[in-house]
């Protein structure tokens, strides 16, 4: 398969990549913008994506602030162009170390080191671990229009399928995660290594000594966009088992709430009550390792 025909236009700076944006949109083109191209290209190649034309933003890499990593400890700043590979190798306080731990749950090695985080993010896939990291971690998403800049918070980011709060003529520039999470995990099953996850999940936990006194709990691939699981987190902060102690009996009345709350969907071959089954597995094994307690 070949992608349909499209224009190719480069962006020197984000002002510029807005102004193409709006340009292209009054002309009654559809564009779309390309930065790692990692989810893009392979559904333009399948036509599953027919952009009109294409806005380039590689040039905006020989911008500091589109590639920085700004580690302040209690929030974590990540311009746009950020690789999956530059979160995956750099050393990141204990508040965000479970963004370099999930990276290895992306894709494969070329994949990580050509996309980007904020493109991720924007794709908006029910399954992407960014998104689920985004919601874990109270992301905020920096976004430049036509009217200037503006936040997303990340429980006002997805949508549904493939659709987020990002604007057509808007262009992501930084995301910041303002919630640091030190005992926290993802955990995620595919059919194999680097495909899709048919479910995944992220846990953070807050401990006292031994004792688990909240958290948060947060699906992908049971819904159309990814979600917090309330009914897990009232169990976490003692709904249940009040002062749980970390370990195999909280972790499994988690799981089992977070099972019983969903309504994934149900479609062969992967049919709703095995999407169940993977979450009440996923859960009680992020729980785990977010806790540090071995299986």
């Amino acid at each position: 398969m070949k992608p349909a025909a499209f224009t190719y236009h480069r962006a020197h700076d984000v002002t510029d990549a807005v102004g193409l944006l709006t340009d292209l949109a009054t002309a009654g083109e559809d564009p779309k913008l390309i930065a790692g191209g990692q989810s893009l290209m392979p559904m333009m190649t399948f036509r599953l994506a027919r952009p009109s034309a294409l806005v380039d933003l590689g040039p905006l890499r020989r911008m500091p602030a589109m590639t920085a990593v700004t580690d302040g400890r209690d929030a974590l700043t990540l311009g746009a162009l950020v690789t999956h590979h530059a979160v995956e190798t750099v050393a990141l306080s204990p508040g965000f170390a479970v963004l370099t731990e999930a990276m290895r749950w992306v894709g494969h090695l070329p994949i990580r080191s050509r996309g980007t985080v904020a493109g991720s993010l924007v794709h908006g896939d029910a399954t992407a671990e960014w998104c689920l990291l985004a919601l874990l971690l109270d992301a905020v998403m920096v976004a430049e229009g036509p009217a200037g800049r503006r936040e997303i918070p990340a429980d006002e980011m997805f949508h549904g399928f493939y659709a987020t709060a990002v604007e057509p003529d808007e262009v992501v520039v930084e995301v910041r995660f303002t919630r640091p999470a030190p005992h926290a995990a993802l955990s995620e099953f595919a059919r194999r290594h680097g495909d899709f996850a048919i479910v995944d999940a992220a846990v953070a936990l807050d401990l006292d000594g031994d004792a688990v006194t909240g958290g948060r709990v947060v699906l992908g691939g049971v819904a159309p966009a990814p979600v917090r699981v309330p009914e897990a987190e009232a169990v976490l902060a003692g709904g249940g088992v009040v002062g749980g102690e970390a370990g195999g009996a909280l972790f499994a009345a988690v799981a089992d709430a977070a099972a019983a709350a969903i309504d994934p969907p149900d479609d062969p071959p992967v049919t709703a009550a095995y999407r169940r089954r993977l979450t009440r597995t996923l859960v009680a094994d992020a729980c785990r390792r977010a806790a540090g307690v071995p299986r």
